[in-house]
Formats: C-alpha cells, structure tokens, sequence
C-alpha cells in the first residue's frame, strides 16, 4: 500500500524523470488530451485527404548524369527526344486484302492514324512504320503488326495523369483495319501505380480484422485489441498530414502512401503493445491506475522513443540519395514514426487513464520469472557457442542466394499478365526483331556527316544491337542496310539511333549501354535513351550503396550506444541485424531473381532486381529489426541495472521481453506477409521480403543469437558503462 499512496502524493507525481512526470501529467489532463487528439484527428484527416491528392509520380532517373544530358541536348538540338508511349497496330482478320502492314489500305489507314496521333493534344511528335519508310524494325516478322512511336514532353505526373487518359483511350481499340494497343515505358508504369494502391488497399482490408483477431487472441480483451489498431489508423494519417507540410518544398512520390499504410499499422501496433505490456506490468505490481500510466510511459515510452528514433534514423539515410523517388521514402517513414510516437507515447497513456481496466486481464496471474522464454536462454547460455553457432550457420545458409544477386532494370514485367501495356509489350518482344521504342540515343556537337558512317558501323556491329539509323544511312552486321534520313536527324551535329533487339533488351540492357559506350566515337559524343537511363539510375544507386550502409549503421550505432551507454552491445546489434537483412536478402534473390515460388505467387521473374526497392527495404527492414533490438535491450538493461547480473538478466529481459516481440512480429510479419497476394511485382517483393526479416528477427536472433552473444562477451556487454545498479521502486 505504501506504493500507492506514494504513487498519489503531490511530490511523487511531481518529482522523477521526466517521462514518469510527463506520465502523470496525462494522466492529471486525459480529458483533455483525449479531446486534443479527436481535433488532431480531424483536422489531420482533412490534411491527409489533401495529401492523397498531391502526391506525384515519378521515374527513375539520374539528374546531372550522362543520359540526362543527352536528353537535354536531343530536346535542344534536334527538338526531339526518346519516345515514351507506343501503340501496336494488328491487322484485323479479313480487313485487308494482303493481310500484312504492308497492304495499301493498310498504309493509308496507317498514315492516318500517325497523323492523328502526332495532333493530339500533349504529344510532341509521333512516327510510325508508314511515315518513316518502312524500316524492319517497326514492322513484325509475319507482317501483321506495326509501331507507331509516340513523344510526350513533361514530367511523369503531366504525361502520365493529363495525357495519356485522354489519349490512350481514344486510340485503343478498333482503328480501320486495325486492333490497336497501347505500351511503352510511360504506359506501363501509368497501369503500375493504380495496381500498387488496389494492391495495399485490398490488403489493408484483410489485415485489419485479422490483426484485430491476432491481438485479441493475445491480449484476451477487446479493448486492448481495438486501440492498437486504431493507433496504427492514427499513425497513418497524422503520418499523412505532415506530408503535406513537405509537399510545397519536394515532390513526394504517390509510392510513398504505400509505405505509409504498411508502416503505420505496424508500428501502431508495435508501439501500443510495448506501452500496454508495461501497463499490465504495473498494474500486476499492486500499483494504482495512475502510477500504473507513468511508469509505463517511463520505461515503455523511453524505449519507443529510442524505437522511433532509430527507425527514423534508419530511412532518413535515403536523403543521401539524389533521387526523388527514394527520398520520398525517408519522408514518409519519419512522419509516419513521428505518428506513431505520438499515437502511443501521448494519446494511449491518456486512454489508459480513462479506459485501462479494460485492457487489463479479468483474471490477474501473478508474473512469472521463469518460464519457457527464460528456460529457452538458460540452455542456450549453458552451450552458448553450439546454440549461437548453429543458429548463426542456418541463417547464414538462408542468406547464401543473396551471393548470386544481379541489379537489373524494371519493366513490363513487374506487372500482371493480364495488364494491357504488359500484353503489348510480350507482343512485341515476340513478334519484333527490335526495340526501335528503346533506341541508344548517340548526341555529338562536332560531328561532320563523314565521321559517321564508320562509327555506325562499328556500333552496329555490337552484340545485341539490330540496327544503327543516322542521317546518312542505317546499318545493321557492320554493313549499310537503307538509305539516311536527313530530315528526321536534322540538327546541330550528329545524332544516331543504335536500336538494341529485343532478345538483349530483355536480358541485360544495362551491360548492352555499356557495351555501346566502350566504342571509340571519332568525336565527343553524349549517350542517352531510355536503357541508358536505366543503367545511369542503377548504377548512382549501386555506387551510393556503400554511403548509405555506412550512415545507416553508424546512425544507429550512436543511437543505441546513447540508450545503453555500452559499445559492444550496439555492434552485436549492428552484426546481428546486417544478418537479418541477409536472410531477407537471400529470400528476394532466391524467390523473385531465381523464380522460386513464381507459380505460387503469380509473377514473371526476370532474372534480376531492380535496386530501387531492395534499398527501401534495406532501411525499413533494419529499422525494424532495430525496433525489437532497443525493446528487448531495453528490458534486458533494466534487469541489470538492478542486478548486476548478466546471465540473470538476459534470462529475465527474455522472459518478460521475448512474448510480446514474437507476437508483435507474428502479427507485423502478417501485416506484410499479405501483400504477397499482390498482383505488382514490387509490392509483393516489399511484402514477402518484410515478412521474412521480421519473423526471423523476432524469433531466431533474439531467442538464440542475442543471449549466446551477451553469455560470451560477459561483463564487457556493458564496456565502458560497467554496473550501474538502482533500487527497486
């Protein structure tokens, strides 16, 4: 009784550290708190719809890098560019006498319908097989099919949201003689983006009752069931709102609402089952509702703080990236985390305060300080370099695949087979000889007409490339095929079109850019194009890769060594999660490089992985993983403190710790497990590969690894701090 008595006096509730005091006074001001929070949500709801609505596309792009340059200068020179979109032109059954392109009629409906197309409002310029003289690479091996090639100047969010709705319908579909489709780059990642958003909301739809069953399946009250889930939904939008502050500085990607509804359910979840575990704790202890919501907040609410600090810490490394597109994730990882803090270190104290009989068990079981969890750490630190070796080598075999990782580029692929720009694309990577929409674009300035012919020759003589067009002439095998086209390569200078084939566009583009470059220009050239631009984007991201590991895990480094004051047990906790993302690793390689389980998951595995999102899941995962890291470190602290005993504590911190991590990443690895079911390629590599690291994580590494670990390194897990002890309250 003495407890609770003190736990209401003026002085105690006055006095303490600052999260204790911080406690009390929401617990003293629920009321108004609670009625805080409803206005926060509204107007932040009001703030995210707006945000939904502003978010950009986006492509994958190097700005400053060569293929930006010779885009720039293709624009200024030439006033053209690398086309963007393409329809597929078949001839109908029947419609033509002939039945091929080739036909009058078909040609006169052909011209036609290019000139329509070039009229139409956005598009700069269109081409087809009938306007440029009929060059074998716009025209299919049997005939029936032919390109018409198609520029839209803008950004992704002007082609991809104001033209091409209006266009694309117009033109698909019956057109004379023909059946008319639609692909290209541009289309492809248009049919890409509301795929993604069907995908994450299909998959929110599941994952809500089913967290809801899970958490109610663990917590044994509705209640504390409900408010997680609904921390998460709160985390989500205030996370969303303060996207919106950013937005009038930086174009955020729409991609980055994905990350928003995946992370904030998650960490929603995560953050409120730490504080109301302690809650519970508390209670169990004999002390009174209030004391109960302030110590909580004390030890809890530090550790989701450093949580959420080393979270944020972990993507905001994506700002050392000179990309949009993945800075728009380290946005919206911080704002959701700082939704997530405020959601469980803020708002839940003060629903507990109101509400907290109703998350506590009926039925109190007084707590146990042995049980299978501490039994488990005692006979791995029996044995602690059997346990940890043997758990460190299978998780060293599952991550072996990630040995054999190749970057590679995205396309058309990374959609369903039923997409229309994806079904294009399989037509003409088919029926085409070549990929004239995927052209190497070649600028030089000082160029005379007779330097050219013999560089196209030796260009045209590279593997993979089936034709070298210039104002001179076209060459394909080291010899001139067709006459030039000077009024289509009118310009300042030189400009030649290395057409690749399809067969090596669709195996490695990035290594046939780089073999095009390897030729000797007899000028100074500049080369650009679409492959080109997917190999300058890989590779600044694959350079910048060691930079953002080194923020990555110094960041957390520091972080963690500012919780626990030791610099050993931050680096056995760097160690053990580069292992972890390993393992995640291994897995992406192996299932989505290597197309094991394509069958089961419906997708076309390509051979490759684009950089783009294994580096997002990179930070997120080991954020993650940090997340559990800092929650059982922070337990297994507290214990020696009080003891200055580290084989005790780590048996202790893993009994009380280790049930509430495997069910908050059983239920996180769910969350992410469900957008396997996704029909872009992307989002189930996002989901799977997250569902892998956090089960590993929550399982393996802190029930074997982390106590063999803290049993050899002894007292120097506490180098320099050494004991510290305090007495108990």
């Amino acid at each position: 009784m003495a407890v609770n008595v003190a736990a209401r006096s003026p002085r105690a509730t006055a006095g303490g550290p600052p999260l204790r005091r911080l406690g009390h006074l929401l617990v003293r001001r629920r009321r108004l708190v609670l009625a805080l929070a409803a206005l926060v949500l509204v107007v932040a709801g009001t703030l995210a719809a707006g945000t939904v609505s502003r978010l950009s596309l986006a492509r994958f792009e190097a700005p400053g890098s060569e293929s930006d340059r010779a885009q720039a200068e293709l624009v200024r020179r030439f006033a053209t560019g690398s086309p963007d979109l393409v329809f597929l032109a078949t001839v109908r059954s029947g419609a033509v006498t002939s039945g091929t392109v080739d036909d009058p009629a078909a040609e006169a409906a052909g011209r036609e319908l290019t000139a329509r197309i070039g009229r139409a409002e956005g598009v700069a310029e269109a081409s087809s097989y009938w306007t440029r003289g009929r060059p074998a690479t716009l025209r299919s091996a049997d005939g029936r099919h032919a390109l018409v090639v198609v520029r839209v100047p803008g950004d992704a969010d002007h082609v991809r949201t104001r033209v091409l709705p209006g266009l694309v319908p117009r033109i698909v579909g019956e057109q004379g003689p023909f059946q008319v489709r639609a692909g290209g780059g541009e289309e492809v990642f248009r049919e890409t983006v509301p795929l993604a958003r069907q995908d994450f909301v299909r998959a929110e739809l599941v994952i809500f009752p089913l967290a809801f069953v899970l958490l109610w399946l663990y917590q044994r009250r509705a209640m504390a069931a409900l408010v997680p889930i609904l921390a998460g939904v709160l985390a989500m939008v205030v996370g969303l709102a303060l996207l919106r502050g950013v937005l009038p500085f930086t174009g955020i990607s729409t991609f980055a609402l994905n990350l928003t509804l995946a992370m904030g359910l998650g960490l929603g979840i995560d953050y409120c089952l730490f504080v109301v575990q302690r809650f519970r704790e508390e209670v169990r202890a004999g002390r009174d509702r209030a004391a109960a919501v302030a110590g909580a907040v004390e030890h809890a609410g530090r550790t989701v703080l450093f949580s959420g600090l080393t979270v944020a810490a972990s993507l905001a490394v994506l700002f050392a990236l000179p990309f949009d597109f993945l800075r728009s994730f380290a946005y919206a990882g911080i704002a959701v985390v700082a939704g997530g803090l405020f959601s469980a270190v803020i708002v839940l104290p003060a629903v507990l305060a109101v509400a907290g009989g109703t998350m506590v068990p009926r039925r109190q079981r007084p707590e146990r300080h042995t049980g299978f969890w501490h039994g488990l750490a005692t006979r791995v630190m029996r044995r602690p370099l059997v346990s940890g070796g043997l758990a460190a080598a299978l998780l060293l075999v599952l991550a072996s695949p990630f040995l054999g990782l190749r970057f590679g580029t995205a396309d058309d692929r990374i959609l369903p087979p039923e997409a229309s720009s994806r079904q294009t694309q399989e037509v003409i990577r088919r029926a085409f000889p070549a990929e004239e929409t995927d052209a190497i674009q070649i600028i030089s300035k000082g160029a005379t007409p007779g330097d050219v012919p013999a560089y196209a020759v030796r260009l045209s003589r590279v593997p993979g490339v089936a034709q070298v067009d210039s104002a001179v002439g076209s060459y394909a095998a080291g010899r001139r095929v067709g006459d030039g086209d000077p009024a289509r390569f009118r310009g300042e200078g030189a400009w030649l079109s290395v057409v690749p084939s399809a067969e090596a566009l669709a195996g490695d583009p990035v290594r046939l850019v780089a073999a095009v470059r390897a030729v000797p220009p007899p000028f100074e050239v500049l080369v650009g194009g679409y492959p080109a631009e997917l190999a300058d984007y890989r590779a600044s991201v694959v350079d910048r890769l060691p930079l953002v590991l080194a923020l990555m895990l110094g960041v957390t480094f520091a972080v963690l060594f500012l919780m626990t004051r030791s610099l050993v047990l931050p680096l056995k906790a760097t160690l053990l999660n580069v292992l972890s993302l390993g393992v995640m690793f291994g897995a992406v390689v192996w299932i989505f490089q290597e197309g094991h389980l394509s069958g089961l998951l419906g997708f076309t595995p390509t051979g490759t992985l684009d950089p783009s999102i294994p580096i997002l899941m990179l930070c997120v995962a080991y954020g993650l993983s940090m997340d559990y890291e800092v929650f059982l470190l922070s337990r297994i602290k507290e214990e020696y403190d009080r003891t200055g005993d580290t084989a005790r504590a780590v048996a202790t911190g893993l009994q009380r710790g280790a049930p509430l991590i495997t069910a908050a990443g059983g239920i996180l690895a769910l969350t992410f497990a469900a957008y396997a079911t996704a029909r872009v390629v992307f989002v189930q590599m996002l989901g799977v590969g997250m569902a892998v690291a956090v089960l590993v994580d929550a399982t393996v590494i802190r029930a074997v690894l982390v106590p063999s670990l803290m049993r050899l390194a002894g007292p120097l897990n506490w180098w320099p701090r050494g004991r510290a002890t305090t007495s108990p309250r």
